[in-house]
C-alpha cells in the first residue's frame, strides 16, 4: 500500500495548524465519500476497481489475442488529455527501457497520437506505419475533438487503403459515447469493436476504464493486476482516519498553499520510468485544481538528471514550492558497481555496491540539502514499479485529488477553462457557425 511521509515538512509548519488542516481534509474526505459534492455526477472512478466487468476484461482480453494472430506489431492509440495520458504513463513504467533498440517483440508497440497537431509528427507516423502491420484504438467521447478527429481521419485512411474496409473493421476499436456522437455513429455503421467512456468518469480518471485499459493490455501488461492493486487503494482509502495517505497528503499540501505561500508542486521521480507518471499526474492535479483564480502549480522534474539543471532554482531560487518524492522502495533489476585495479575514477570506494543504493543515496542526501534550502518535502513511496503498485498508486493519486480539491474549495471534476482556446482556434480555422468570432479575432490581429 502506498505511504506517505510528510516528516519533511515539520521544520517548516506548526504542529496545531497541520492538525487543524488534517480535520479539513477529513471533512473534504466526507463530502467526496457522501458523493453529494460539487461534481458529483463524475464520480464513476471511485468504484471501477471493485465494480470491474468480467465480460469487459475479457472482451479486451480476446483483442489482444485477436491483433497477435494477425501479427499487428503497431497499435495507434488515438486521443488527447486524459484519454491517452494514463495509458501512456502505465506503458512507459512498465516498458524495458530499451525494447524498442533490442527490437523486443513479445507484445505489439503502443504508440500515441491525437494529443498533438504537428504536421511533422502525423507524416513520421505514417512513415512509421507504412513499415508495420497496423491497428487502431481510437478514444474521444464526441468524435469531433479536433487534435484526435484529424489523426484518426489520416489514420483511418491509412488502414482503409491497405487492409480494405473489412479487414479494417476489424483493427480499428472505437472507445466513446454509449449513444450518441460522431464516433459512436460511425462505429455502428463501421462495424467496429466498441467500449463506452462511463458518462459518470471524466478523461483524466479514465486510465481504469477501457481507455486506459485496452492499450495497456495490447503492449502486452496485466490488466487484472493493475485493477487489483487499485481495489486494494480503493478499499484501505475509503476508511475515515487521520492516518489515511491521502488524507495525509491532501492536508500537508493544502497547508503549505494556504498559509506558507507554497504555490508550485514539484513531483519528483529518481525513475525514468515514472516519467509520464508525473504528466498524467500534472494533469489530473492542474485540470481538477486550478479554477477560480487558485490552485497549486503542478510541476515535475527526473533526478538525478534535472539535479544539474533544475537542481540550482529549486536550492536556491524564489522559495515559492514543495517537494513530492516519489521513492520505489525496490529496483526490479541488479547492477552491482565493479572494482578497477587503476581507479582513475576514483569510485573504487564504491566497488560492490548496487547502483541503487547510489540512487536511493543521491535521493537522501538531495531530500537533507533542499529542506536545508528552504524547501518543503512529502515522500510517497511504494514497493517497486509493477502493475499492482501502479494501480495503486493511480487510485492513491486519484482520491486524493478529490479531496485535496474539495479541502482548496473547488469543483474537482470540471474544467471549464480548456474550452477558451478552442473557441480561439475554430474561429482562426474559420471553422463553419463561427463567422462572427472569425470577423471579431482577425480584428484584433
Amino acid at each position: 500500500m502506498i505511504k506517505v511521509d510528510v516528516k519533511g515538512c515539520s521544520t517548516f509548519v506548526d504542529a496545531q495548524q497541520y492538525g487543524s488542516y488534517v480535520q479539513k481534509a477529513l471533512e473534504a474526505f466526507d463530502v467526496l465519500e457522501s458523493e453529494k459534492g460539487a461534481g458529483n455526477d463524475f464520480l464513476g472512478w471511485k468504484h471501477l476497481p471493485s465494480e470491474a466487468s468480467e465480460a469487459i476484461l475479457s472482451d479486451i482480453e480476446a483483442i489482444r489475442k485477436d491483433w497477435a494472430g494477425k501479427g499487428v506489431d503497431l497499435v495507434i492509440a488515438i486521443g488527447i488529455g486524459g484519454s491517452y495520458l494514463g495509458a501512456k504513463c502505465v506503458i512507459e513504467a512498465l516498458s524495458h527501457n530499451f525494447a524498442r533498440d533490442m527490437k523486443k517483440k513479445e507484445a505489439a508497440q503502443v504508440i500515441f497520437a491525437g494529443n498533438n497537431l504537428s504536421e511533422e509528427y502525423l507524416a513520421e507516423l505514417m512513415d512509421l506505419a507504412a513499415e508495420r502491420n497496423v491497428a487502431c484504438i481510437v478514444i474521444s467521447k464526441s468524435g469531433t475533438t479536433t487534435e484526435p478527429a484529424v489523426a484518426f481521419r489520416i489514420v483511418k485512411q491509412f488502414i482503409e487503403e491497405r487492409y480494405g474496409k473489412a479487414e479494417a473493421a476489424s483493427r480499428i476499436v472505437a472507445i466513446t459515447d454509449a449513444k450518441k456522437g460522431a464516433l459512436k455513429t460511425l462505429s455502428t455503421q463501421e462495424g467496429y469493436k466498441s467500449f463506452v467512456v462511463p458518462d459518470n468518469v471524466g478523461g483524466r480518471f479514465s486510465v481504469l476504464t477501457p481507455v486506459g485499459l485496452l492499450p495497456i493490455a495490447v503492449a502486452g501488461f496485466d490488466i487484472r493486476a493493475l485493477l487489483e492493486g487499485a481495489l486494494e487503494a480503493e478499499k484501505k482509502l475509503a476508511v475515515k482516519s487521520a492516518d489515511n495517505p491521502a488524507v495525509e497528503y491532501a492536508a500537508m499540501r493544502n497547508l503549505l498553499y494556504k498559509a506558507y505561500g507554497k504555490k508550485v508542486e514539484i513531483l519528483v521521480n529518481y525513475n525514468p520510468k515514472l516519467t509520464y507518471v508525473a504528466e498524467w499526474w500534472k494533469q489530473l492535479y492542474g485540470e481538477s485544481e486550478g479554477k477560480d483564480g487558485i490552485g497549486i502549480f503542478p510541476a515535475s522534474v527526473n533526478n538525478t538528471a534535472d539535479l544539474h539543471s533544475m537542481g540550482q532554482f529549486i536550492q536556491e531560487g524564489d522559495r515559492i514550492m514543495f517537494e513530492t518524492v516519489l521513492h520505489v522502495e525496490k529496483a526490479q533489476r541488479s547492477v552491482v558497481i565493479g572494482s578497477d585495479e587503476q581507479n582513475l575514477d576514483q569510485l573504487n570506494y564504491l566497488s560492490g555496491k548496487h547502483v541503487e543504493h547510489c540512487n536511493h543515496m543521491a535521493e537522501l542526501g538531495t531530500k537533507l540539502a533542499h529542506i536545508d534550502g528552504g524547501v518543503p518535502q512529502m515522500e510517497v513511496s511504494f514497493e517497486k514499479v509493477d502493475e499492482r503498485n501502479l494501480g495503486n498508486l493511480l487510485y492513491f493519486f486519484e482520491f486524493a485529488c478529490g479531496i485535496s480539491a474539495y479541502t482548496l474549495g473547488v469543483n474537482p471534476f470540471n474544467q471549464p477553462g480548456v474550452e477558451a482556446y478552442k473557441k480561439n482556434m475554430f474561429a482562426l480555422l474559420e471553422k463553419p457557425g463561427y463567422e462572427e468570432a472569425t470577423r471579431a479575432i482577425k480584428n484584433r490581429l
